[in-house]
């Protein structure tokens, strides 16, 4: 079957700084591909030239397609008018708009919005309506997040570190809405959670320095305890627990 998305010699300046030195791979049409690596090797920068959100500062090179239509010159609104779903690292709701108001600024023009595939997913959402997002816990802000992107219909998800900061009971239930999507919209996915790769992922591609260092299946990364010790700088049975080390090394919980 033909990628979904096929990324070639993506090199990306940042204020002088090469950030990526010609990443080149390809997305499934169906499934999760996950985009692993350390702290600072490029892989939210991968996305963020993706959906065309490379800083003013900034220079993206190389090709990008989807569905065979190169993305690199298209403006950002265009590509999510064409299908292209991002959630963004750190969540970037409106804080001072409620849930309702956050859910309404991302429909599509032109579109019928589905709420109810929303609201099945996270019922909270429904129950918070008239919440302000700033108000939030950090597990029901990704909730939204998320929620933004679902209300419309995609061709390619972009999901950038949804489990981030996230109690061990709110890792599951993003974990488990990102399988029920997966089946039906392909997903490319940075996480830093094994375990979560693990349950998730069908294929790997792993950054070092901004260049790819891997891919594969990722099982087949997992599986091999000194690969993934080298390439991630932790064993493959790591971060399965609630403050256990990840790919990215330890870092603090949050509810």
């Amino acid at each position: 079957m033909e990628p979904i998305l096929t990324v070639a010699d993506l090199s990306v300046r940042i204020a002088g700084l090469h950030i990526l030195q010609g990443v080149s791979f390809t997305v499934a049409p169906t499934g999760v591909t996950v985009l692993l690596g350390r702290n600072g090797v490029g892989k939210t920068t991968t996305l963020r030239a993706v959906v065309g959100l490379t800083p003013r500062n900034g220079e993206a090179r190389g090709s990008v397609r989807m569905d065979g239509h190169d993305l690199l010159d298209r403006p950002t609104h265009r590509l999510v008018r064409a299908g292209l779903g991002y959630v963004p690292e750190d969540r970037c709701v409106f804080a001072g708009l409620t849930v309702a108001e956050n859910l309404r600024l991302a429909e599509r023009r032109g579109t019928t919005p589905a709420y109810d595939r929303v609201y099945s997913l996270f019922p909270e959402l429904d129950r918070r309506g008239r919440q302000r997002a700033g108000s939030l816990s950090g597990g029901q802000q990704q909730m939204l997040s998320i929620g933004r992107v679902l209300l419309n219909d995609n061709r390619l998800l972009l999901v950038d570190e949804p489990t981030k900061g996230l109690a061990p009971k709110v890792v599951t239930e993003v974990a488990e809405v990102l399988e029920r999507v997966a089946e039906s919209v392909p997903v490319l996915l940075v996480e830093q959670n094994l375990a979560v790769v693990r349950r998730l992922a069908a294929a790997a591609v792993v950054l070092a320095a901004g260049r790819v260092a891997w891919t594969g299946a990722a099982d087949v990364l997992l599986r091999e305890a000194e690969l993934t010790r080298s390439l991630l700088g932790v064993g493959s049975g790591d971060g399965g627990q609630h403050g256990a080390p990840t790919a990215a090394g330890v870092r603090k919980d949050e509810s």
